[in-house]
């Protein structure tokens, strides 16, 4: 007879704010972790926030939030979060670098959102390394920090032990990328789908639009394509296909393109089949050239270099490593 497995344990998530932090920033991990469940409905984090400063603390939004956990909680987090730091990136307390420092050491997770990178810096767990933060601080952090190698033209830079993202929204990029390397892609997609942003986006610190998308006559059509394209991924697609289908014309319908998703039509066709690859290797037994001809890549040659260039590892060995999660969770 087959017996039960124990649940397993909760991955702990610790959240570091101070006095001054802009409300956004601080619930970017809560929205992408906290609410995220096994199939028994059982959350899979405990998401808890930890201070460096003592008593309630003030938001840049002008209200104060209690927070009873200092730092010393961090001990028990298996992931530890900046999520932002100081606008005028001063130097971090000798506390928080200590603690960072300790976190790091005993294996956890540590991530830098937006500005929460130059603490990380601070603590040298950035050093040799490349990483990123919001683009305004870019040239800062690389001055003040030699030996971290800035690259400020991607969303986020995920190292086996140290994750860094560029500024605001793409802390939800970050996340999300976190949520699918423990989770799987569909887990982190049904994120995105509730967070109304996309699971997994292609490109650098250029889609962030400062102009909000204008809605058009079109805007409904233009969502159609969209989600005929995510049914029919093994297709080939053209701009001009696209465009004719959108009833634009090529210019109108790249430009609007870009301003509804953030990325060109290229980068965002082959992000949605990434993830649907991901989907595949999760959830079936297809063979890799199987997966390779539903996704639209073509050849299994082209799948595994696609693959390996966005996740640093092969569609086997993903399949592979996922496996064995699934079935230790079991």
């Amino acid at each position: 007879m087959r017996t039960s497995s124990p649940r397993p344990k909760k991955i702990r998530v610790a959240v570091i704010a101070f006095d001054g932090i802009t409300p956004f920033h601080l619930s970017v991990p809560s929205l992408v972790f906290g609410n995220v469940h096994d199939e028994a409905g059982a959350p899979l984090f405990d998401v808890f926030v930890c201070s460096i400063d003592k008593g309630p603390i003030r938001t840049s939004a002008g209200f104060s939030v209690a927070i009873d956990a200092d730092l010393s909680s961090l001990k028990k987090a298996d992931i530890v979060i900046m999520p932002t730091w100081h606008d005028d990136c001063r130097a971090a307390p000798a506390e928080l670098i200590e603690a960072l420092r300790r976190a790091h050491q005993r294996r956890a997770r540590i991530v830098g959102l937006c500005l929460g990178s130059f603490p990380l810096a601070q603590a040298g767990l950035l050093d040799g390394k490349a990483a990123t933060t919001h683009w305004e601080a870019a040239d800062t952090l690389a001055r003040r920090f030699p030996k971290v190698k800035v690259d400020s033209d991607v969303l986020y830079v995920a190292g086996e032990d140290v994750l860094t993202s560029a500024g605001v929204a793409a802390g939800l990029d970050c996340c999300l990328h976190l949520l699918r390397e423990i989770c799987g892609a569909e887990v982190a997609n049904r994120m995105a789908r509730r967070l109304v942003i996309a699971p997994h986006r292609q490109g650098g610190q250029a889609q962030f639009i400062e102009r909000p998308v204008p809605q058009t006559h079109s805007d409904n059509r233009f969502s159609q394509v969209l989600e005929w394209i995510t049914g029919n991924l093994e297709k080939e697609h053209s701009i001009d296909s696209l465009a004719q289908r959108a009833a634009m014309s090529r210019r109108n319908f790249t430009r609007h393109f870009r301003q509804a998703t953030g990325a060109s039509v290229k980068q965002w066709l082959l992000g949605q089949r990434l993830a649907h690859a991901q989907r595949m290797l999760e959830s079936s037994d297809a063979s890799i050239e199987v997966v390779a001809m539903e996704a639209g890549f073509g050849s299994a040659l082209s799948l595994r270099q696609h693959f390996r260039s966005a996740f640093r590892t092969s569609p086997s060995t993903y399949r592979a490593s996922f496996r064995e999660n699934e079935s230790v969770e079991s």
